[in-house]
């Protein structure tokens, strides 16, 4: 349900891309030392996208730093990172943790159980140092999972179980910023999860998994009625960022919110015009 929350890079310039570029090896150097390969694996582009908002918020200066990696074996990468890294670095572990977890409760699925057993240990500090997120991320996942069962056709509600669980992820500090970052991230939560289900219908209605987005997907106009919610969610996500006091890479995150959630959408709009012409 992540990697919509990315750059449109056409559109970046070239030293915001370089910048953009570093926050996320970054970030992917904090979770192998921090958490190990596995942690690694969690690394997403939305939580470099709430590293920029709230290093920019709180006016947390990055450390510089180059290394190489796997990825980038023969050259040094400028890798950007601060104490919300660690922070988001956590965050990237414990939803993926649920995730498994969730996985294995419905699913038995043997792979989630082992990858979730490997990293149970590093949780456990977690969920001790962020009692609020890792309680906000276990109830949001049992509530979608209950929609799951119900098979709830109520868009509002399962996209607001994701909405409140990035309010609680992007809620850094209990400040006077708080109710500008809730609905900030509740909006941008709820955008991506229907970015999700709308981005995966197709292969649900094939495979007949649940999608909330089933019952209306055959109504006239359904094209423009998702396009409209969509674009409700975002702009209320970016009333709110536009609040915020945020001027070090402003324009990295003016980027985000107003071009690169749309990549995915964009492409899938790209898809269907082709096959229309087939």
């Amino acid at each position: 349900m992540f990697g919509y929350v990315t750059i449109c890079e056409p559109e970046l310039k070239v030293k915001d891309l370089k910048k953009y570029r570093g926050y996320y090896c970054g970030l992917c150097r904090v979770l192998k030392e921090e958490y190990g390969f596995m942690g690694q694996m969690t690394l997403t582009y939305d939580m470099t996208f709430a590293i920029i908002l709230l290093s920019s918020l709180y006016e947390d200066t990055a450390d510089m730093e180059m290394h190489r990696c796997k990825v980038h074996p023969v050259k040094k990468q400028l890798m950007l990172r601060n104490e919300i890294t660690s922070y988001a670095a956590a965050m990237n572990v414990l939803l993926a943790y649920y995730h498994l977890d969730d996985d294995w409760r419905d699913d038995r699925k043997i792979s989630s159980f082992m990858a979730k057993s490997v990293i149970h240990g590093k949780v456990k500090k977690i969920i001790e140092q962020y009692p609020r997120q890792s309680e906000a991320i276990r109830t949001s996942m049992a509530e979608l999972s209950a929609c799951e069962k119900e098979n709830s056709m109520d868009i509002d509600r399962t996209a607001g179980c994701f909405g409140r669980l990035m309010e609680e992820l992007f809620l850094y500090r209990n400040d006077m910023w708080e109710k500008n970052l809730r609905k900030m991230g509740f909006f941008l939560g709820k955008f991506i999860y229907l970015m999700d289900a709308y981005e995966d219908l197709p292969e649900d209605l094939e495979k007949n998994r649940y999608n909330p987005l089933r019952k209306i997907c055959g109504d006239p106009g359904y094209e423009d009625r998702i396009r409209q919610i969509l674009c409700m969610m975002i702009a209320e996500s970016t009333a709110e960022f536009e609040r915020l006091p945020c001027l070090v890479d402003v324009d990295i995150l003016r980027n985000i919110l107003y071009d690169g959630v749309w990549n995915r959408y964009n492409k899938i709009q790209m898809k269907k015009s082709e096959d229309q012409k087939k």
